[in-house]
């Protein structure tokens, strides 16, 4: 089984990113967030065999991990679903909500019904304490391999202080570029742009983006 995989980032688009090794496999891996292309990354997987295949779940964290895990254990509830659940609702709201048992906020997640959600409250709410023994430490190599962090966080907050659509100039070329790209394609989509671009700024902002493909598709998946 596969515990975690360290090595270079070679595709992400924030549904899955496929990491190189220095064994010289590359391991294609469900992962909710957008990676830096190029840059080193550390992973805790969870690796699920399936009877046609096998699927790998990341995490940043070992106690994400853990949680994943636990709810996959749990009647109805499948590696997707327990991973979309971790992925609308984060690692600690999750655990309060099963602590709390409340099935609304469970419900919230795609693919997660009435029924999963009192399942898991059934099965979970007496273990789900044990998942906070362990660590929640958050392996990001990527951002700690940057020697030009600093130039892009400053980058970000340039965006961040534009206040209309004009403004959008403060913006590095290679944003404005991946934007335009990205605006036009879901143009061509049916999209109207006044819908999408603030959007697409936001995304922009909070991720390092480096293809108009990979802005393309947080857009469509976020609206």
């Amino acid at each position: 089984m596969i515990g975690y995989i360290q090595g270079i980032v070679l595709f992400s688009d924030g549904a899955e990113v496929i990491v190189g090794t220095s064994s010289g496999v590359g391991y294609q891996v469900f992962y909710n967030k957008v990676l830096i292309e190029e840059s080193k990354v550390f992973l805790y997987i969870s690796h699920k065999i399936r009877e046609n295949g096998q699927d790998l779940y990341g995490f940043q964290s070992l106690r994400e991990k853990k949680l994943f895990e636990m709810l996959t254990k749990v009647k109805g509830v499948g590696p997707k679903s327990a991973y979309s659940l971790l992925t609308a609702l984060g690692p600690m709201q999750v655990i309060e909500a099963i602590s709390m048992g409340n099935k609304k906020i469970l419900s919230k997640a795609p693919g997660v019904g009435a029924k999963s959600a009192a399942q898991i409250i059934l099965d979970l709410s007496d273990r789900i304490h044990k998942v906070k023994m362990y660590s929640d430490y958050k392996n990001i190599l990527e951002f700690k391999q940057m020697p030009d962090f600093e130039i892009v966080t400053a980058d970000i907050e340039n965006v961040s202080s534009c206040q209309n659509k004009e403004e959008q100039i403060c913006m590095p070329i290679s944003d404005l570029q991946i934007m335009d790209e990205a605006l036009m394609a879901c143009k061509e989509l049916g999209f109207k742009e006044e819908r999408i671009a603030p959007l697409a700024q936001k995304i922009l902002q909070e991720n390092k983006i480096t293809k108009a493909e990979q802005l393309v598709h947080l857009v469509l998946k976020g609206i």
